[in-house]
């Protein structure tokens, strides 16, 4: 499946030995290729469905926004649910998923990703701080940013013209920054007229992608902090296609609605 170009594996039940054949499966040349591998579980914490994700360099991350459009796509058009309101168990809590349902057919999903938070850094004395509007350096270009805890870490920087940047260049050299010593996801972003946002994406674990639904949310959040956009209805426009984010001034909750699509099914053997 894929959201805006962001895709997955899916795989419905437990399956041993996950981050290995993440690393296997996820292989756009000797593999079935994708950005990331879900695994979609039983509920064990009172939802409706559960999910793991684990990159394609076999970490597992919290959450994906993207993913979890693609969750209430599968789960309703496969027949395994009349409900088109569902909660879903992450490792980075419990979300409720939306589906806008049109004969028959999932046309979108909005989410509910919960509470944009400061992430807090490492500094070199040891001590953690958040990180707003603060200088960071990346193979001798300094950008200005501000980091992000949607259910898994961002660094969402403001950029003049992101189409020209060199994402592959500065990426993996900010997800490895000793700032963060999880790793972090990093937005390039570009503040457009009419408050819309467009953005480019390296992921933590898995590089460059088309699309990033946690990010479109963390960049909205960012903007919103920093006095760049309203925060309501913000058309996030990535390479793979739009997001509308909104997050509230108050409370910081951030929604995101977006479109999901199966690409194809079939059988691996293991």
């Amino acid at each position: 499946m894929q959201g805006l170009g962001n895709d997955f594996i899916m795989v419905m039940g437990e399956l041993p030995d996950a981050s290995r054949l993440a690393v296997k499966w996820c292989n756009r040349r000797t593999g079935i290729g994708a950005d990331c591998l879900i695994l979609v579980l039983p509920p064990q914490q009172g939802g409706d469905v559960s999910m793991r994700i684990f990159n394609a360099d076999g970490s597992e991350a919290g959450m994906c926004g993207n993913a979890s459009r693609c969750i209430g796509k599968l789960l309703y058009e496969e027949g395994l649910t009349d409900k088109t309101s569902l909660l879903l168990e992450t490792l980075s809590g419990m979300k409720r998923l939306q589906l806008q349902v049109v004969d028959g057919q999932v046309e979108s999903v909005t989410v509910a990703m919960g509470e944009a938070l400061l992430l807090p850094v490492l500094r070199p004395n040891g001590s953690y701080s958040t990180f707003v509007n603060e200088e960071i350096v990346a193979d001798g270009r300094t950008f200005v940013g501000t980091a992000i805890d949607v259910g898994n870490p961002h660094l969402v920087l403001s950029v003049d013209d992101v189409e020209r940047l060199d994402v592959a260049r500065y990426g993996p050299i900010l997800e490895n920054s000793a700032l963060f010593p999880q790793r972090v996801n990093v937005e390039f972003a570009q503040i457009l007229d009419g408050g819309r946002v467009r953005l480019r994406v390296w992921e933590r674990g898995a590089g460059i992608t088309s699309a990033c639904g946690t990010g479109a949310c963390a960049t909205v959040a960012a903007a919103m902090m920093n006095a760049q956009v309203k925060g309501l209805n913000v058309k996030v426009i990535m390479d793979g296609g739009e997001l509308l984010v909104s997050c509230d001034s108050i409370s910081r909750q951030v929604e995101m609605s977006g479109p999901a699509s199966l690409v194809y099914s079939g059988e691996i053997f293991v």
